[in-house]
C-alpha cells in the first residue's frame, strides 16, 4: 500500500509519509511557492511552479526529495511579433516509454523525452481549427487539465480541456479527434448544448485494467464511457446529492468503481447545505454511496479542486484536500475517513507515490 503523499499548495510542497501507523509532515519543499501541478513516477518527482513575477518554473527530482533540479519549462511559440504567455503548468503524466507530457494553460500540449530538460509543443494540437471556440472555464484561457495515458500504449492519450472537449490522439499526437458525443453543456443555449468543442470536462479519470472505460466529471453533470469514448452516458445522483463537482478519481482495477467529491453549483463553489461527503459508485453509475464516515459535519465549507482527489494503486486507499487547507486519508474504499492536517495552505493537487 503506498504511503507517501505529495501535495502542491499555495505555499509549496508537502510531503506527507506513513510511519508506524502515524501520518506526519515529512518534508516541506518551495516554501511560500505555488504549486500548480506535480507528478510522481517512483522516485523521480515533478514539481511545477506557479511564479507571477517569473512564469512557470518547473524541478525535478530523482531521490524523491532529497535533492532537486531546475528544468526547462515549456514555452509557447512566437505569434507574430509576440510570444503568448504561459499561465501555468496545470498537468503533468509519464508514459512506460518515458516520455513526460506537459498540459498548460493557455491549452498547449507539450513532450518531453529526456525528463522535462527539452519540451516540444504538439503543433498538430495547437492548430486545431476548433481552437477557436474554446474558451477559459474559471481561467482566462482554456487549459488542459487531464492526460490520461493509454497503459496498453503510450502512443494513445485522451485530454481532457477547459472549456474544449474531450480529445484523442491514437499516433502520439500527430493527430486528434474530438470523443464528446452525449456530452452537454448547461451554460449554452438549448440549440447550440451539445458542441462537441465547447464542451467543459472538469476532470477525467480512466480505469487501467479495463482502459476503454472512462469517467467525467463535467460541469454540469457526471459521466462514464464504457465504449472507448464512442458514446458517453450522463449518471443521476438521486436528489439532494449534488452532479457538480470537479474530482473524479477511477478505481484502477474494477470499471464500476469510481468516486466523485460534489459541491453545490458553479456560483456557489462549496458543499450543499454544507453538506460534505464523496460519492463513490459501485455499479458503473447505476447507485451511488454518500461517504462521510470522519469528515467534518455541516456546516463545512470545503472545496476540492480538480487534482485534488485520487486512489492508490491497489485501489483501497484514496487521499482528498481542499482548498481551506485540510488533507483527508480514506480508507477501505473512501468507507472511512482521518483528517491527517486541518492547518495547511490551500490544496491544489495530489498525489500517491
Amino acid at each position: 500500500m503506498q504511503n507517501t503523499i505529495l501535495l502542491g499548495s499555495r505555499k509549496g510542497l508537502l510531503v506527507y509519509a506513513e510511519r508506524a501507523s502515524q501520518w506526519q509532515l515529512a518534508q516541506h519543499h518551495f516554501s511560500g511557492a505555488q504549486v500548480s501541478a506535480l507528478l510522481a513516477d517512483g522516485a523521480r518527482w515533478w514539481v511545477a511552479l506557479r511564479d507571477g513575477h517569473f512564469g512557470p518554473k518547473l524541478h525535478l527530482s530523482e531521490d524523491a526529495g532529497a535533492s532537486w533540479q531546475e528544468v526547462a519549462a515549456p514555452a509557447l511559440p512566437a505569434d507574430g511579433e509576440k510570444r503568448p504567455i504561459l499561465d501555468q503548468i496545470w498537468t503533468l503524466a509519464v508514459g512506460r516509454d518515458g516520455v513526460l507530457w506537459a498540459g498548460c494553460i493557455p491549452a498547449g500540449l507539450f513532450r518531453s523525452s529526456d525528463a522535462g530538460r527539452s519540451w516540444q509543443l504538439v503543433e498538430a494540437l495547437w492548430q486545431r481549427p476548433e481552437r477557436a471556440q474554446w474558451f477559459g472555464g474559471g481561467f482566462d484561457d482554456a487549459g488542459i487539465h487531464s492526460i490520461l495515458i493509454d497503459p496498453r500504449d503510450p502512443a494513445q492519450l485522451v485530454l481532457g480541456i477547459s472549456c474544449g472537449g474531450v480529445w484523442r490522439t491514437r499516433d502520439g499526437g500527430a493527430s486528434w479527434a474530438l470523443h464528446c458525443q452525449g456530452l452537454w453543456a448547461a451554460y449554452l443555449p438549448e440549440e447550440e448544448k451539445n458542441t462537441e468543442a465547447v464542451q467543459d470536462p472538469h476532470r477525467l479519470a480512466q480505469c487501467q485494467s479495463k482502459p476503454e472505460v472512462f469517467w467525467c466529471q463535467h460541469h454540469n453533470g457526471q459521466f462514464r464511457s464504457s465504449d472507448d469514448l464512442a458514446n458517453w452516458q450522463e449518471l443521476a445522483p438521486p436528489a439532494p446529492l449534488s452532479s457538480f463537482g470537479f474530482a473524479v478519481a477511477a478505481h484502477p482495477h474494477d470499471p464500476l468503481r469510481a468516486w466523485f467529491a460534489p459541491a453545490e453549483v458553479d456560483q456557489r463553489r462549496i458543499p450543499r447545505d454544507g453538506d460534505f461527503y464523496v460519492l463513490r459508485t459501485r455499479d458503473g453509475g447505476r447507485t451511488f454511496d454518500k461517504l462521510q464516515l470522519g469528515l467534518p459535519p455541516a456546516p463545512a465549507f470545503h472545496l476540492v479542486y480538480r487534482h485534488g482527489l485520487v486512489v492508490d494503486t491497489a485501489g483501497e486507499r484514496l487521499a482528498m484536500a481542499s482548498t481551506t487547507g485540510s488533507l483527508w486519508l480514506g480508507e477501505a474504499g473512501g468507507e472511512r475517513w482521518q483528517r491527517l492536517s486541518a492547518e495547511l495552505p490551500p490544496i491544489y493537487c495530489l498525489s500517491f507515490a
